[in-house]
């Protein structure tokens, strides 16, 4: 079962059916869904169908670790820790509301996946893909030691960054992970 994870302002749990419609207003958000995936807005039923997947067979068959993620009790994001062929590992996957960004929640929110993928699910790197033009998320990968790995073109032009970073010897989580 997916755990739930609590940052200093942050608590990562598994969703609940009551929280279809506040994931599906924030994959239909253009300013959001233009980092996620191809960058196309899907039609609103497939991202039902995926909450729909996420509560029916992501978690329960334990696929992979999947969160709603709260402030102060509202939704304010998304975030996941699966196995990805792409990158030959463990892909952690991130997305947060417009108005919770600027305020340092990527950096509370991806430190809390890194370090769950490097303590409880003992992985010894945990990778990224993130498109090459979103300067942000980039610049917060970075910062929390990401190295970039290599590019993949893709079809439409545009360039997705394989980005890792590796356990320390002597580091059990991700540093800063208040609880």
């Amino acid at each position: 079962m997916t755990p739930t994870l609590r940052t200093a302002r942050l608590l990562l749990e598994p969703y609940r059916p009551e929280d279809e419609d506040a994931f599906v207003a924030l994959f239909q958000d253009r300013r959001v869904c233009r980092w996620l995936g191809d960058g196309r807005l899907a039609p609103e039923a497939e991202d039902r169908a995926l909450f729909g997947r996420i509560l029916t067979k992501v978690y329960a068959r334990r696929l992979f670790d999947v969160w709603a993620v709260r402030e102060d009790g509202r939704y304010v994001g998304h975030a996941e820790i699966k196995p990805t062929e792409a990158v030959g590992g463990h892909e952690i996957v991130y997305a947060l509301a417009p108005e919770a960004w600027g305020r340092g929640l990527g950096t509370e929110l991806v430190e809390a996946v890194v370090g769950h993928g490097f303590g409880a699910l003992g992985l010894s790197e945990v990778h990224a893909t993130v498109m090459a033009a979103n300067e942000a998320s980039m610049a917060l990968l970075t910062r929390l030691g990401f190295a970039h790995r290599r590019d993949i073109e893709e079809e439409d032009g545009t360039t997705t960054r394989c980005l890792a970073v590796v356990r320390d010897a002597g580091r059990r989580s991700a540093p800063s992970v208040g609880g």
